[in-house]
């Protein structure tokens, strides 16, 4: 049997939801297309499709099969393409990731202005604090908060995102500014609990770069960044979270970075995907498109910071932003 010919059909029977409305769409007969997908579930020894009288529905191994066979059949596209020099336009889907509110502010955005300058490509973004499996969830791209595992994968760095100590100006006003971490003791605060380290914030200390952790007294514990962000305005206490999500707040005036000295190291930001085969021209089209783009987001977000930090009213003297 032609196994390509047998995964496009079987794509274009799942798109199209019926074997009759495939039928129709691409002018081969109902029993040919049929016959061809039993042959391949008999290959396969598995069942791939739910077959009813309104529509089909995969099985778990015929989803599996489906996404794979669409990245097949791009890829044997693409590399027939490049043996005989023709130039296509990306096209097909793409399975995008990353944090939840870092995807918000800044990879939606960029997505947006993507889908408009490449009209033939789709995205599915599935934006979770969960750090999402590319391999098994069948995702081609994601950003990564954090030092990277050792993996196959192929990593873009994009920049730093620093963990900070922040409050509301007014909070600050009624209960003094911390000087070292110590303060905190005398602070009530708000924990975000799916920060690196839980409920313990981690500070460096000394010459030697040591970590320090102080697990602040905690007056309301949350789980979205958002949300512990909205409360520690509120004036409910102190909050340790990533820059990134308060770079706004902090330019109007909302919240105030302190212990800066006692920051621990940035955490890196990356764009990563599979590094195993041939990279597919929608992935290459969206990585050379959204990496630049991230990086200067990040960069200028630095700079907001930094200026946010050094009014007159915030900091006398200057902060190295790292």
């Amino acid at each position: 049997m032609d196994r390509l010919e047998a995964m496009s059909l079987l794509i274009a029977s799942v798109d199209a939801g019926s074997f009759s409305e495939a039928s129709r769409k691409l002018r081969v007969p109902l029993p040919t297309i049929s016959r061809k997908i039993s042959e391949l579930e008999a290959l396969l020894n598995t069942k791939l499709l739910t077959r009813s009288t309104r529509k089909l529905t995969l099985t778990a191994a015929g989803a599996a099969y489906v996404a794979a066979s669409k990245r097949i059949l791009e890829q044997v596209g693409e590399a027939e393409a490049q043996a005989t020099g023709e130039f296509t336009a990306p096209r097909g889907e793409l399975i995008v990731t990353g944090p939840m509110t870092f995807g918000r502010i800044h990879l939606l955005p960029i997505v947006n202005d993507f889908l408009i300058t490449f009209p033939d490509i789709n995205v599915r973004m599935a934006l979770s604090d969960r750090d999402m499996s590319l391999v098994d969830e069948q995702i081609d791209a994601a950003v990564r908060i954090g030092k990277l595992p050792d993996s196959g994968m192929v990593a873009t760095r994009l920049g730093n995102v620093r963990r900070v100590i922040c409050g509301s100006p007014g909070y600050f006003k009624a209960n003094g500014i911390p000087k070292t971490p110590d303060d905190l003791a005398a602070l009530t605060c708000v924990t975000f609990a799916n920060l690196p380290a839980g409920s313990s914030w981690s500070f460096a200390a000394g010459e030697k770069n040591l970590t320090q952790y102080q697990r602040p007294r905690c007056r309301l514990n949350i789980n979205t960044a958002d949300a512990a962000i909205e409360a520690a305005i509120a004036g409910i206490g102190v909050t340790h979270v990533l820059s990134y999500q308060i770079t706004k707040a902090v330019e109007q005036g909302l919240l105030r970075i302190v212990l800066m000295d006692f920051e621990p190291d940035p955490m890196p930001v990356h764009l990563i995907h599979a590094g195993q085969g041939l990279v597919p021209r929608k992935l290459r089209s969206f990585i050379e498109f959204a990496a630049p783009r991230l990086r200067k987001i990040l960069a200028e977000e630095q700079r907001k910071l930094e200026r946010g930090e050094l009014q007159p009213s915030n900091r006398a003297r200057k902060t190295t932003v790292r």
